[in-house]
């Protein structure tokens, strides 16, 4: 085989150019740069300052809530009503038991006027008390106990309102010793002894004779040398009696008692009467009514008497004006008001008793009584502050 040349390659066909792209008819608008994004700041943790302020914020806000639902709860075991015979407030935590406060029903007579609410704050009232120039007189009944320091605040009270300062019994306890009077009274109410009238109670009498209490109030107690006398006072004629009747010689119209009432009441020229002894012929408190002081009222009653104020159940309680018998009496009546409350333990109301308008077994306090030519107020000051009763009434 001789070496024969290699066929000739087939040639290549040219290639074409690629025509050019056509630009944009016109100059091109030069593109602006994008701006740089500026970096988040982080979010900054709380500092060490910064802390005790949000843990602060978080405690006042729990505060707050608890002190809401407190309250909250606290209204709704207050709300309720006592059974058709006006409102009652509850014992106080120490008596056990919690009662309603309400507004006295509508059965107040025509031509006195009530009042009772709790107030919204501790508002003291002011010495100038009676600054129309008619007297004042204030008190209450079971007062100084060395165990217990209400008495301090009721003598806190009286240190704020002029006037002359009544009692209504069971002044010292539990005996009504010397001591008791000089160790539990004398510092608390008996800074006003220059101007206080007292009477006796049935704790005063434990001491034989009733000899703390007349050594203690000295002349004031005993005028005219028995434990119950009279004095005018502006244009009303006040009344001191004695209700431990057995210790007396009895309440009845012909005990020397009953017969100096009398004859007192008969002298007397005054158009306004107020009287103030210990047990309370009507009470829906522990003790209950009590029928031996009945020859009291029906004394004063026949006289046109407009006012008593008793102690001895611990408590305080406004009623209607009444009769003897204890029916209302709105045109004669006598209206009665209870005030124990001096310092003594509080009790509850195991039964309430007819014409009851208003029952506190709450809080101590003392009556205020402004004693106007015709008329009278009345206003039940308590030491907290938390309630008062208010009214005014017309003299027969």
């Amino acid at each position: 085989m001789s070496d024969a040349p290699p066929p000739p390659e087939p040639p290549v066909d040219p290639v074409e150019p690629v025509p050019p792209v056509a630009s944009q008819e016109g100059p091109v608008e030069p593109v602006e740069p994008v701006a740089p994004v500026e970096p988040v700041a982080p979010v900054a943790s709380p500092g060490p300052r910064d802390r005790p302020s949000i843990a602060r914020g978080i405690a006042l806000g729990l505060m707050a809530f608890v002190a809401t639902f407190i309250l909250l709860a606290g209204l709704a075991s207050l709300i309720g009503r006592s059974g058709g015979a006006g409102p009652v407030v509850g014992a106080s935590s120490s008596a056990g038991s919690t009662g309603a406060i309400g507004v006295p029903s509508t059965s107040v007579p025509s031509g006195d006027i009530a009042s009772a609410a709790p107030s919204p704050s501790a508002v003291r009232p002011s010495p100038s008390a009676g600054a129309s120039g008619d007297p004042v007189l204030v008190g209450a009944g079971d007062i100084a106990d060395c165990g217990l320091t209400d008495d301090t605040a009721t003598a806190e009270l009286l240190d704020t309102i002029g006037g002359t300062v009544f009692t209504a019994g069971d002044n010292a306890y539990p005996d009504g010793t010397a001591d008791q009077f000089r160790d539990c009274y004398a510092p608390t109410w008996g800074r006003h002894l220059a101007r206080t009238r007292p009477a006796a109670g049935n704790h005063d009498w434990v001491t034989k004779d009733l000899a703390g209490y007349l050594g203690y109030f000295g002349a004031a107690a005993a005028p005219a040398g028995t434990s119950w006398y009279g004095y005018d006072l502006g244009a009303w004629h006040v009344i001191v009696l004695d209700s431990d009747c057995a210790a007396v010689g009895g309440c009845e119209s012909e005990s020397a008692q009953g017969r100096w009432l009398a004859a007192d009441l008969a002298t007397s020229t005054a158009r306004c009467t107020l009287a103030i002894w210990h047990h309370p012929r009507f009470s829906s408190g522990e003790h209950g009514n009590d029928t031996s002081v009945a020859p009291f009222w029906r004394a004063l009653h026949d006289a046109g008497a407009d006012l008593i104020v008793n102690g001895h159940d611990h408590d305080y309680e406004r009623f209607a004006p009444q009769d003897p018998d204890g029916r209302e009496d709105v045109a004669r009546g006598i209206r009665e008001l209870v005030v124990g409350t001096g310092g003594a333990a509080l009790r509850t109301f195991p039964k309430v008793v007819a014409n009851s308008q208003l029952r506190v077994a709450a809080y101590h306090g003392v009556i205020q009584l402004v004693l106007h030519p015709t008329s009278y107020e009345w206003r039940f000051i308590t030491t907290s502050g938390d309630f008062s009763d208010s009214g005014n009434g017309s003299c027969h």
